[in-house]
């Protein structure tokens, strides 16, 4: 068969087959169904585990047997994502209710990663086994795995709004979803509201729910914004941790701010986050109030602790918090679900009509299965009721037969050819039978204790019931105000045993308000010691101590109290300190080490030049690294409010050796084998700091560049304890081997 090429246009091509790719993400894996308000992955887990019968009141099972058999049936896309799911699922200060029941460690509040999967097991949640799984064979629709060798629901039949209660996080291809979480009570009060006026205002339906309702507590300050995320579908919610103030009960013990609950967004490694941004900001004295920082949190809860000085303003030191650090933070709403196959932003109203025109469709499958069953009931318990009045005929026909086909045949068809009766008037009489197949079947199957008076009026009793079921599934199923009781009724059931009590507040809080102190413009002289140590000292301690200063430290650079420090290091980077970060210390004081006000790693790297952006204005820098290569930056490169920037860029096992302002004249560059060689400054190139430079020396096998000087400038240098008049070097040029100093 000859194989047929279609030409087409390869940008068509792949637009066509990004668009695909981005729409599978979006519908298949990161945005949850309007319908359950589960994404695949959350959904497959869940089924899995139901399949496994791993229900609240069974033992737990090995999480990683979990993931595998998730896996392996319905989720081929790695076994990580698996069981971070199922872990998310597990944590109850992440989900609004929790649906699976973790046993082992599972991760904390704090940001600690749950144990490997092969360490941890898991069972189901009532609330998950009762909510979202019951009826799944009578409900929902049932599609072919990923290879067609398994069958899984379409959705899951879940009884509650899911979208709102546990919320919803994920980022697809050009659109995200964050769907916050909800009080499981309100939130069916709410649908509640919605059933018994479907044209009901936002307003309205507020009263009912009035906010969202997060695991970890807090508070949401502004309130008044809340109508206007539900009607849009789109905002976002300011938070706040809670903020309670503990007296000292005697006169020695300290005042306290304790933090129990935090907002939403620090989940995980925000909290760490806030408590180095207090203790800098206590460093820093923004907060001088604060005397000791400590987080006594536990499995009982948050508890951060503030320890104050005595009479501390705390409105103050709480707007400072709340402007300066996390514990207030922006959650951004993002109601976007997959509705009727599509991604679709929805307000509050959304959610509720496509949760219950699932719910509708729902009940009107199951309903309609009861149904049946219960006619198909009702049939048979006639056709038996029938057969115990002519109980004699019956076995007369049994009796008479040669096999259970001819019973049949006579039963269902009055057919009596080949049957002997005793009478004519029984043959006669069994020809006017005619019960159903399911009748018939279910008479030759019947036992003769049924045909006990007692047993006789169960059965009547049992018939009148189904017929009683039947009157009640049909009028569910033709009368819409009848299925929306029912919906209301079960709603109310889930309500009173799995509701919990709200835990964030709303309130309409005004913004903190935290005015910095203007810094006090002035010049002072920024120094550090050989161990690192950095402090300010004022102008004129500087002076009337210069020589003691520079002689104790390796670096002095006079800058203004508004100026920035910036720091070259060996690896090739830049650090930047806000000199109004920096401590002004006494002269003997020993100040702050670097690494506390910088990123700075002092085991791993070393300074090789300091200055202030002040000085820096108008000039050039030369850059040289050990493996010989020279270049010039202008200065301006660098004038940045970043704190730390790639000063140049380095070959591999390379490292810068000097970093200096350029000059005039000639340069000379000094190996550690003794190499010195000299040439004008203006061969070395000016380029960007993200170059590497031009080749400055030739150096021998294992030798390396270790200093740049500028003759003009420094005059002398020393090697192995001589003495080198630079002057004196012979002149030559760029990316020589340079003249070898005789000792």
């Amino acid at each position: 068969m000859a194989e047929k090429i279609v030409t087409t246009e390869y940008s068509e091509e792949m637009q066509r087959s990004y668009m695909n790719y981005s729409m599978s993400v979006i519908t298949a894996r990161a945005i949850p169904d309007a319908r359950d308000g589960l994404k695949p992955v959350q959904r497959r887990v869940l089924y899995d585990m139901s399949e496994l019968k791993l229900g609240h009141d069974k033992p737990h099972r090995k999480s990683a047997r979990i993931v595998g058999d998730t896996m392996g049936k319905y989720h081929p896309h790695g076994d990580s994502s698996i069981y971070d799911t199922l872990v998310v699922m597990s944590q109850s200060f992440k989900k609004g209710m929790a649906l699976i029941d973790g046993h082992g460690n599972f991760g904390s509040i704090e940001g600690d990663g749950a144990a490997a999967m092969r360490y941890t097991e898991a069972r189901l949640e009532k609330f998950a086994e009762e909510v979202y799984l019951k009826d799944l064979d009578k409900t929902v629709d049932f599609v072919p795995n990923y290879d067609e060798t398994e069958k899984e629901p379409e959705v899951l039949p879940v009884r509650v709004p899911n979208l709102l209660i546990n919320g919803a996080e994920g980022i697809a291809v050009g659109m995200s979803t964050s769907i916050p979480p909800h009080n499981l009570g309100e939130v069916i009060d709410a649908v509640k509201a919605y059933i018994a006026n479907p044209e009901i205002s936002m307003e309205e339906l507020m009263k009912w729910m009035p906010g969202p309702d997060f695991p970890t507590g807090g508070i949401i300050a502004n309130k008044k914004d809340l109508l206007q995320i539900y009607e849009t579908g789109t905002g976002k919610i300011r938070l706040r941790g809670r903020v309670e103030v503990e007296l000292g009960r005697r006169k020695s013990d300290k005042d306290k701010l304790i933090i129990k609950e935090i907002p939403y967004t620090m989940i995980g490694a925000g909290i760490n986050k806030f408590l180095m941004d207090v203790a800098e900001l206590a460093e820093s004295k923004k907060l001088p109030d604060v005397t000791d920082i400590s987080n006594q949190s536990s499995k009982e809860g948050i508890r951060i602790v503030l320890e104050l000085k005595k009479d501390a303003d705390v409105e103050k030191i709480k707007n400072i918090l709340y402007k300066k650090t996390k514990l207030e933070d922006t959650y951004g709403v993002n109601m976007l679900a997959i509705a009727d196959g599509r991604p679709e932003t929805l307000n509050l109203r959304g959610i509720l009509k496509n949760y219950l025109d699932f719910q509708y469709k729902n009940n009107t499958r199951k309903y309609q299965v009861l149904l049946e069953k219960e006619q198909e009931k009702k049939e048979i318990q006639e056709g038996l009721i029938a057969a115990c009045d002519v109980i004699d005929l019956i076995i007369a026909v049994l009796r008479g037969s040669k096999s259970l086909k001819e019973a049949r045949q006579c039963l269902t068809c009055g057919e009596t050819e080949g049957i002997r009766f005793r009478t004519p008037e029984l043959e006669k009489e069994a020809r006017e039978l005619h019960f159903t197949e399911k009748q018939a079947t279910a008479i030759l199957e019947m036992r003769l204790y049924r045909l006990i008076g007692l047993e006789i009026l169960a059965l009547e009793k049992e018939h009148k019931e189904t017929l009683k079921k039947i009157r009640e599934y049909s009028r569910i199923l033709e009368d819409r105000s009848r299925m929306n009781q029912v919906i209301l009724e079960d709603l109310e059931a889930i309500k009173e045993e799995f509701a919990m009590i709200r835990m964030t507040d709303l309130e309409d809080e005004k913004e903190a308000v935290y005015t910095e102190e203007p810094v006090q413009v002035q010049e002072v002289v920024f120094v550090m010691d050989r161990f690192g140590y950095c402090r300010l000292l004022d102008r004129s301690t500087y002076e009337r101590n210069q020589e003691t200063v520079e002689t104790e430290n390796v670096w002095t650079v006079r800058c203004m109290s508004t100026d920035r420090i910036c720091l070259f290091t060996d690896t090739g980077n830049m650090l930047q300190v806000k000199a109004a970060d920096i401590p002004m210390a006494k002269l003997r004081d020993r100040g702050q080490p670097l690494d506390n006000l910088s990123r700075f790693d002092g085991t791993k790297e070393r300074v090789l030049f300091v200055s202030c952006q002040e000085q820096m204005q108008g000039k050039s820098l030369l850059f040289a690294t050990e493996m010989g290569l020279v270049k010039r930056v202008p200065a301006e490169e660098f004038l940045t409010a970043n704190r730390l920037v790639a000063a140049t860029k380095l070959q591999e096992e390379d490292r810068l050796a000097a970093v200096r302002f350029a000059g005039e004249g000639d340069v000379v560059l000094q190996t550690a084998g003794g190499y010195f060689l000299r040439f004008s400054s203006e061969e070395i190139s000016e380029m960007k700091k993200n170059s590497r430079g031009v080749r400055g020396i030739r150096l021998e096998p294992e030798d390396r560049l270790e200093a740049l000087y500028l003759v003009q400038e420094d005059h002398t240098a020393v090697y192995k304890k001589k003495e080198i008049q630079l002057n004196r070097l012979r002149t030559a040029k760029r990316d020589g081997k340079g003249t070898k100093v005789r000792l």
